[in-house]
């Protein structure tokens, strides 16, 4: 889309040698089969504590994709993004720990994000996914509604207690939070408890976001039933709208255990569907307010006019655009530059741990038909632009 090709405005803090830098990075993520063989190496390396990694890692796909190993490290990427009026969203990113003392872990750190994010406007929101909270499978099985055991009912009480804990948080300091959507199999248990905690905490304003995979069917009927339900509770929602990160996986498994494929059939229904889900907001801005997190050109340019249509301000606090740091810069600076509210996802934490999230951003990214080759070209046209 033309007005997402403004590379100096998308390119405006990064240097000659920076952008090289990223050049051959997404060059690399642009073959799936070294992709494939690259991170199965990494987490081997990392899994074996082989002592050279965390410096290798750390000065390419963790520089171009984190902001720090801390909050405190992270800071200079969150000021600089603020200067250009773009928010961000700490992400602690430690995936695949299935402990109770990890789920304890990183809860604290949640709220002590909350807690280091009040007063200050560059982080808007909160983010948690939730099984950093508690097991997939415990989650499966609430959401199939099996019977627990003893010690299954204690565990999901904690489950249920670190979401309250960091939702409560976040409505006693005024902050936002999001929760973030995994596999299908255990997202109606999110969604429930996602239900609750709004119906507690949204009563003057969506203070609990849950988060919406359009890429899936049936999603469309969800919330239309959370809206009628919000109606009835007098609540506010809130939803993080995007297509989603789990496709092959989903399609495997359904295959698999011989159910239903729960995600759409082609690239041009999922795209439908989200633009359906901007629809519903859209046509819903009394009670739902949404974050869109989309690196899709025309679907950003969509909210824009309907937002025009609606004769809606820029800043609207009903609508949010998001995209992840380290990609579609196109996209979040000119939204920036014309007055939108657009925020960028911010993963931090130990190198070793945020790699199961790095490779499976570059997995995604040699996945998404089209998304490296752009970045590559933008790229490619800012470097070019330079030497004139």
């Amino acid at each position: 889309m033309p007005i997402f090709n403004d590379t100096k405005v998308a390119f405006a803090d990064k240097s000659d040698a920076q952008l090289r830098k990223a050049y051959w990075m997404f060059k690399m993520i642009e073959q799936p089969t070294l992709t494939s063989l690259g991170t199965s190496i990494l987490n081997f390396t990392v899994h074996n504590n082989f002592p050279f990694v965390n410096g290798i890692v750390k000065n390419t796909l963790f520089e171009q994709f984190c902001g720090g190993e801390t909050r405190e490290e992270s800071m200079k990427a969150v000021k600089q993004l603020f200067k250009r009026g773009v928010g961000s969203i700490f992400d602690y990113s430690i995936e695949g720990k299935e402990d109770e003392e990890t789920f304890d872990a990183v809860c604290k750190e949640i709220k002590d994000i909350v807690r280091f994010s009040v007063g200050n406007p560059a982080i808007p929101f909160i983010v948690f996914k939730p099984t950093a909270f508690g097991r997939i499978d415990l989650y499966e099985a609430v959401g199939k509604g099996a019977e627990l055991t003893t010690s299954q009912k204690e565990e999901w009480e904690r489950v249920v207690k670190r979401f309250d804990e960091v939702c409560s948080l976040c409505h006693e300091n005024d902050k936002k939070v999001m929760v973030d959507a995994e596999e299908t199999w255990m997202q109606d248990a999110a969604d429930h408890l996602c239900e609750e905690m709004m119906e507690k905490y949204n009563q003057q304003k969506p203070i609990v976001w849950n988060t919406i995979q359009m890429y899936r069917t049936g999603r469309l009927e969800y919330m239309e039933a959370n809206l009628q339900r919000a109606r009835e509770k007098n609540y506010f929602i809130g939803y993080k709208i995007v297509r989603g990160a789990y496709m092959e996986k989903e399609r495997a498994r359904a295959a698999e255990k011989g159910y239903a494929d729960p995600i759409q059939p082609s690239k041009d229904a999922s795209d439908k569907n989200y633009n359906a889900g901007i629809d519903f907001v859209m046509n819903h801005l009394d009670k739902v307010s949404a974050f869109f997190g989309t690196h899709n050109e025309i679907s950003s340019e969509l909210i824009m006019d309907k937002m025009k249509a609606k004769s809606l301000d820029t800043d609207n606090p009903h609508v949010y655009f998001g995209q992840l740091y380290g990609m579609s810069d196109n996209i979040t600076f000119y939204l920036s530059d014309k007055g939108y509210n657009v925020a960028k996802y911010l993963p931090y934490g130990p190198v070793k741990d945020v790699v199961p999230y790095l490779t499976r951003r570059a997995r995604e990214n040699t996945s998404v038909a089209g998304q490296t080759g752009r970045e590559l070209g933008l790229i490619k046209k800012e470097l070019e632009r330079r030497k004139k």
